[in-house]
């Protein structure tokens, strides 16, 4: 019956996956550079960083970034975790939350494979865990569209 049991992420391993992603961020506007890691039942993890543009409206976030290139890989579903951190370089990380956007994103992939991961937000020594659930309570998704 059943299939592999999910590998949870280490959360420290996790968060620095989305440091290491921040470095990337492109962010010449705001300079908050926001990393994200989106770790699978597999044990596989992707990430992704904010991407600005001079059409502020056209900017893109981490999440956003990490969602899409999972779903260009191929991924659907099986989402188990998500780390997010931001802030200044050279200044200490600021505790940040998904985006509304962001949100419903990381909703898509979730319900894709019926999870809801487990969201760790970090900031300096802070880590602020939460469910997907509680950040997007009564979510719209595939299931609406049936």
């Amino acid at each position: 019956m059943g299939g592999a049991a999910a590998v949870m992420p280490d959360r420290d391993a996790l968060i620095a996956a989305a440091r290491a992603a921040a470095v990337q961020a492109y962010a010449p506007y705001s300079n908050f550079h926001v990393g994200a890691a989106l770790a699978f039942a597999d044990g596989s993890v992707v990430t992704g960083s904010n991407v600005e543009n001079a059409s502020y409206g056209l900017s893109l976030c981490a999440e956003t970034v990490a969602a899409a290139s999972a779903m260009n890989a191929g991924r659907r579903g099986g989402l188990v975790a998500v780390a997010v951190i931001g802030g200044k370089p050279g200044g200490g990380p600021a505790t940040v939350t998904p985006c509304g956007r962001c949100r419903q994103v990381l909703n898509e992939l979730a319900q894709l494979g019926g999870t809801d991961p487990l969201i760790w937000c970090a900031g300096g020594e802070e880590v602020l865990e939460l469910r997907l659930s509680e950040l997007l309570p009564h979510a719209f998704g595939p299931a609406n569209l049936d």
